[in-house]
């Protein structure tokens, strides 16, 4: 309960504030310099997936957050997230794919806004506070996968 309260809410909320105030002072041609060549803010619709893919899927993708609700509220009454990584990763999760499905449910389209222009790439799909809690969430998975209290058992 304390990591919904002190992580998940601020996140959610702070996702969605900035999201507010992209739509509202950054237009869809515009690109605000931060840092100049490498990070821009800009105001992109995306009715698909991580990278724009699968465009035009918005109810496929509002269903797929529910039924991600669903499974992780499922796996916390079980006990699944029973290290500080895991239950952290789930608090993440639980806050980017909330704010993922506000957008699709009152726009129509995911917000992004994040523009990273890399030397040897050049710029990366833009994504949101939300895809970084996403982000952050696998990476904390992938944590709690290698050093996660249970003990793990040798194949034969």
């Amino acid at each position: 309960m304390k990591l919904l309260l002190f992580v998940t809410l601020p996140l959610y909320l702070l996702d969605q504030v900035t999201k507010w105030l992209v739509l509202r002072f950054i237009s869809t041609d515009e690109f605000v310099p931060v840092i100049p060549g490498f990070f821009y803010l800009v105001q992109v619709h995306n009715t698909g997936a991580a990278f724009g893919m699968l465009k035009d899927n918005n109810l496929f993708f509002m269903l797929l957050a529910s039924v991600a609700l669903i499974l992780v509220a499922v796996f916390a009454l079980r006990g699944a997230f029973a290290d500080a990584p895991s239950r952290l990763g789930a608090a993440l999760l639980v806050s980017g794919v909330l704010g993922n499905l506000t957008d699709r449910i009152l726009h129509g389209y995911v917000v992004d806004f994040l523009d990273v222009v890399l030397p040897w790439y050049g710029h990366w799909p833009a994504f949101n506070v939300a895809d970084s809690a996403i982000c952050g969430a696998a990476a904390l998975f992938l944590i709690s996968g290698f050093v996660g209290g249970e003990k793990r058992v040798s194949s034969p």
